[in-house]
């Protein structure tokens, strides 16, 4: 896979984790294809459609600790994976969570994404 493949493919996912950490809704929605699914891993739609994921994530961005912070990233063809600790603010107090993230790009947009995510960690209040 050339270079520019492999950075085509990387883009959407790479835009749509800055709009995520950004909590910008509108930019993080433009990476998603219109047809798009969200799964929990390994297959149970969460979202079916760009409409779905949007209302999934308004909430969710509306946490003020909300951040993924990328571990290390690995593509094959049209697939791109992450592997994230995520912080959030859950109902208990703030925490973090891995996720495995998985993409299919179609036509420079995820076209489908999957996500196996481990137990929240709860932070210690100091």
């Amino acid at each position: 896979m050339s270079d520019d493949i492999g950075s085509d493919i990387i883009h959407p996912v790479t835009q749509q984790l800055d709009a995520y950490n950004t909590r910008d809704i509108d930019a993080f929605m433009h990476w998603w294809a219109d047809n798009c699914q969200y799964y929990a891993f390994p297959d149970i739609l969460l979202a079916n459609g760009a409409a779905e994921i949007r209302a999934r994530h308004v909430t969710r961005f509306d946490e003020p600790d909300l951040f993924g912070k990328l571990l290390s990233r690995i593509t094959m063809d049209n697939m791109v994976i992450d592997h994230e600790t995520v912080t959030r603010n859950f109902p208990e107090g703030k925490g973090e969570l891995d996720v495995i993230c998985i993409y299919q790009i179609e036509q420079g947009k995820i076209a489908k994404a999957w996500f196996k995510t481990g137990p929240a960690r709860l932070h210690q209040n100091t």
